[in-house]
């Protein structure tokens, strides 16, 4: 039996690492004009990108999409070049210290006023925060926010918050004397590790977990990484209450009656704001899959089907597919929803192919 235990060093370079990132909170990372004016080309580009067929974005008084306030920011292939030398100098310290690697984890918006064809942009953007840091299953980091705050003729019209993790990939050694983790395929005893020599206090802390997975007879369902948890907030709430209680809710405009997945503050159809709910039927076809094969994730068993199911109320949803092997799923196959124990706190929709009776003997 092999089991892989993850085990974090600290290093004791880290709390001057931190202190030093610490000081530059608050200082300028970029700042500029907007390479173009607000135009309709691009508003036009990004209404037929997206599918939003909203009549407020075109017309004699057309406002830009809310979410596009950072397209008038970006410096396209050529770039702003702009950085600060604050902004180049936290980076390069992070490079130095081994935390190389770079993700986008997530973003956050705030809409102040419409944006309108013929608005001259213009944005600063500071560095707002750098935590401590974080050990996460790519590896160990530090999140970096940087806060941009855009202004349309000098009025501020929006902040825009971007957030990476510039982090040490798992197993690799830092130059502040840590690694992203120290993981070993465990069989009754350390393997991956150093051979040869008393092992560190690490190895041993590995071998001990190791040991006592096996010893229980639970190893496989006890290594087994947690679930990524889904994102709830207050847009989406309403949605996961209803998971709870095994109803699969779909918002519904209470101006145009137009249905709408996922869940969105406003209507894309007529932009009302008010809505109600219907529940879905739980009836639908696989519109299109993806089989996961690479990259791994912990938590999951590749390969696995990943399906966006249109439901017969119309919307379309992703989810796992689930009652038949991955590479059997197919475009048009009929599919019902049920709901899935992940593990004590959480419970996802999925959908199970829906099989006729002359194929269950088959396997599928």
């Amino acid at each position: 039996m092999s089991v892989d235990v993850t085990v974090d060093v600290t290093g004791a370079g880290y709390e001057d690492i931190h202190a030093r990132l610490k000081t530059y909170e608050g200082l300028t990372a970029v700042g500029g004009v907007g390479k173009d004016l607000v135009n309709e080309p691009m508003i036009r580009h990004w209404c037929e990108a997206m599918g939003d067929t909203n009549p407020a974005y075109a017309g004699a008084d057309a406002v830009a999409p809310a979410t596009m306030l950072q397209a008038w920011t970006m410096g396209g292939l050529s770039g702003h070049g702009g950085r600060s030398e604050a902004y180049v100098e936290m980076l390069g310290l992070l490079d130095t210290a081994g935390y190389t690697s770079v993700v986008a984890t997530d973003c956050e918006q705030e809409y102040l006023r419409p944006l309108r064809p013929g608005d001259r942009i213009t944005f600063d953007s500071v560095i707002e925060s750098v935590s401590e840091r974080k050990t996460t299953k790519l590896g160990t980091g530090y999140f970096v926010t940087t806060r941009t705050d855009v202004r349309a003729g000098g009025e501020p019209a929006g902040t825009h918050r971007f957030r990476i993790l510039k982090y040490a990939p798992a197993g690799r050694r830092r130059r502040d004397g840590a690694t992203g983790g120290v993981t070993g395929g465990v069989t009754g005893g350390v393997t991956g590790g150093a051979t040869g020599g008393a092992r560190t206090a690490a190895e041993e802390a590995v071998a001990d977990a190791g040991k006592a997975l096996a010893s229980s007879g639970e190893a496989a369902s006890a290594s087994r990484p947690e679930r990524p948890r889904p994102v709830v907030n207050r847009d989406n709430a309403g949605f996961w209450e209803g998971v709870s209680r095994h109803r699969l809710l779909i918002q519904r405009c209470e101006k145009c009656a137009t249905l709408r997945f996922p869940w969105l503050p406003g209507c894309n159809s007529c932009g009302c704001l008010e809505w109600d709910t219907v529940e879905a039927a739980g009836d639908g076809t696989v519109y299109s899959y993806v089989v996961m094969h690479h990259p791994p994730f912990p938590a999951f068993d590749p390969p696995y089907a990943v399906a966006l199911v249109e439901l017969v109320e119309g919307v379309r949803m992703i989810s796992n597919v689930v009652g038949v092997p991955h590479d059997r799923v197919r475009i048009g196959m009929p599919v019902r929803l049920e709901f899935e124990r992940v593990d004590e706190e959480l419970e996802l929709p999925v959908f199970r192919t829906v099989v006729h009776s002359s194929a269950e003997g088959s396997g599928g």
